[in-house]
């Protein structure tokens, strides 16, 4: 039996059959185009109970007001995204239903992707996605009682860009039919806080730009920034100060504007003695083949894929 054409009857929850292969053909086809956006397939909380079926996109019947885009290389999806998502659903749900996009950039898509392809990739996401819905599913039914349905996200979309950098991914998305509607949907981008120090850094602006490529992207974007204290970037009063500097003149000092600050929210990303989350640490522990210190990293059903399939067993690959 072929790794990817592997029994699924171990997960937890079913998955569509053949799955590595859709997404195969499904990147070759976007391939093919020009489009630098697409929505390869969605799913509703309605899916987790259902019969699974060949992964389709599900357009929105009414255009979302707020889309929260976790963008990774989600290699794996871990805890640590679960959490930035899962975290981020209720302070902007309000009286609407959110949308999330799961997005993957594959601009480097002619070279092979280390260390897992991004069929596998798109796969995993896939498994994130029920792990994501069926989380906002429980609480849902936690708070209003047993037989709720409800759930602050009415679906997960997986897409594909061949943009690299954060204004560009966001305009592809905005000027997609997948969630066109009478006003711009309002882009709520969760990132940590290494990404942010890399979109406010002038080498990626040449001749002074950066107010001409940020502008745009801030005036339908916000940033939900969980910070990420470590040896590198320093504890939480630290990244709190980076960004009261950029409030009080350092975005104007290298071509920004002060203004896009209030665009911008920082939160709490673990607490102390919380694990430390990964993809790094996800594939350290399966070189060690330590699945108990793998499934503090990553979802049990991302557990029982890698293990499947064979990601990440091989050093340097």
């Amino acid at each position: 039996m072929s790794s990817s054409e592997a029994d699924n009857s171990t997960m937890a929850r079913q998955l569509p059959p053949n799955l590595v292969s859709h997404f195969a053909q499904a990147l070759k086809s976007y391939q093919l185009s020009n489009a630098t956006f697409r929505v390869l397939c969605s799913l509703t909380p309605s899916s987790l109970s259902s019969s699974p079926t060949s992964p389709t996109p599900q357009q929105p019947k009414a255009p979302p007001r707020r889309l929260l885009v976790l963008d990774s290389s989600f290699n794996p999806p871990t805890l640590a995204h679960q959490q930035m998502a899962l975290s981020a659903l209720p302070e902007y749900s309000s009286n609407d239903k959110l949308r999330v996009l799961l997005l993957l950039a594959i601009n480097n898509a002619d070279k092979a992707p280390k260390p897992a392809a991004f069929p596998q990739r798109l796969a995993m996401m896939y498994i994130f996605a029920q792990d994501l819905l069926a989380s906002t599913v429980a609480s849902a039914k936690k708070e209003d009682g047993a037989r709720s349905s409800n759930s602050d996200c009415e679906g997960v979309d997986i897409a594909v860009t061949t943009e690299p950098y954060f204004h560009a991914k966001s305009g592809a998305v905005a000027s997609s039919d997948f969630y066109q509607g009478p006003e711009p949907v309002e882009q709520v981008y969760l990132t940590g806080f290494d990404t942010l120090i890399r979109i406010f850094d002038p080498k990626y602006y040449p001749d002074n730009s950066m107010a001409r490529v940020l502008d745009p992207f801030f005036a339908h974007a916000q940033l939900r920034v969980s910070m990420r204290t470590d040896a590198e970037w320093g504890d939480s009063a630290a990244q709190l100060a980076y960004l009261e500097g950029l409030r009080r003149g350092e975005l104007e000092r290298v071509g920004g504007k002060t203004a896009w600050v209030n665009k911008i929210r920082m939160v709490e990303r673990r607490r102390d003695g919380e694990e430390i989350v990964s993809s790094t640490r996800v594939r350290s522990a399966v070189l060690r083949r330590d699945w108990d210190a793998l499934k503090k990293l990553v979802s049990e059903d991302v557990t029982n894929w890698i293990r499947q399939e064979g990601l990440y067993a091989n050093s340097g690959v």
